[in-house]
């Protein structure tokens, strides 16, 4: 499929801005991308004219336009899903007091959708938009096993397992166990596999058709939860992405929890 090389190179500045990288002077995006400084210039000035970049009057550095900000807030709007699974987002919260996330699937990611963070919440590394991978995370696991045979191919094809922590899955082969091992329980756990600490139950939400759509997770310190409590919570956890795929049309006789 042919591309348009100046839209690609104008999403690619888009894409070096993240939670590290917030500002970035025209040196440095020339650097990163590869092109010459005037092409760049070119690219910015564009951008800046839609309200996709910003630049700082004093320091002269770049930085993202609050343009992406409306247009994000459309797409989150359009998601009929955060409103259907809000109630019961909140009240897994409430009921464990800690942070519960709400994520959908994007290629080999996952991606949060709304959080609801409780009174006993530590949790602070998660934020609506963050992408997180398959295999270290809670909510990945989720998504990844109840997708057909032959999507987890493609989703899994050149997929690089990194290295998060010293618990993280590296291998296709023990991911593939993992994923045997959350069909089985029907709950799948991220034990400081993503994040150094933290510790993490998901479970699947599924809609009429019996597609798997999205994970909600409930996530603690590890050092401040014991295995009763953590059983209690993924009680409820499960309670509660059962009634929001309900609200979805799904129905367990039907049979179909795919694959």
């Amino acid at each position: 499929m042919p591309i348009i090389q100046a839209v690609d190179r104008a999403l690619q500045l888009l894409e070096l801005f993240d939670e590290q990288t917030k500002e970035l002077k025209i040196t440095e995006i020339s650097a990163r991308v590869r092109l010459h400084k005037s092409t760049v210039h070119s690219l910015l000035k564009t951008l800046q004219l839609r309200g996709y970049i910003e630049q700082d009057e004093d320091s002269g550095k770049y930085r993202l336009g609050m343009k992406l900000l409306e247009r994000g807030q459309l797409l989150l709007q359009g998601l009929d899903l955060r409103g259907i699974a809000g109630p019961a987002l909140r009240e897994l919260s409430e009921a464990t007091g800690q942070t519960a996330h709400l994520v959908v699937m994007d290629g080999p990611e996952a991606v949060y959708i709304d959080k609801v963070e409780g009174e006993k919440a530590a949790i602070r590394y998660s934020r609506i938009g963050r992408r997180v991978p398959f295999h270290s995370s809670a909510v990945g696991k989720a998504l990844a096993a109840y997708q057909s045979p032959k999507r987890l191919e493609r989703l899994l094809a050149g997929y690089r397992f990194e290295k998060h922590t010293a618990a993280t899955i590296d291998s296709r082969e023990a991911f593939l166990a993992e994923l045997e091992r959350v069909r089985a329980e029907g709950v799948a756990y991220d034990r400081e596999e993503n994040e150094p600490g933290v510790l993490c139950a998901a479970a699947p939400i599924f809609d009429y058709a019996g597609d798997a759509v999205a994970a909600m997770s409930v996530s603690a310190l590890a050092a401040r939860i014991d295995a009763a409590e953590l059983g209690r919570n993924v009680t409820l956890l499960r309670a509660c992405a059962r009634r929001i795929s309900e609200k979805l049309g799904h129905r367990e006789e039907s049979g179909i929890n795919k694959p």
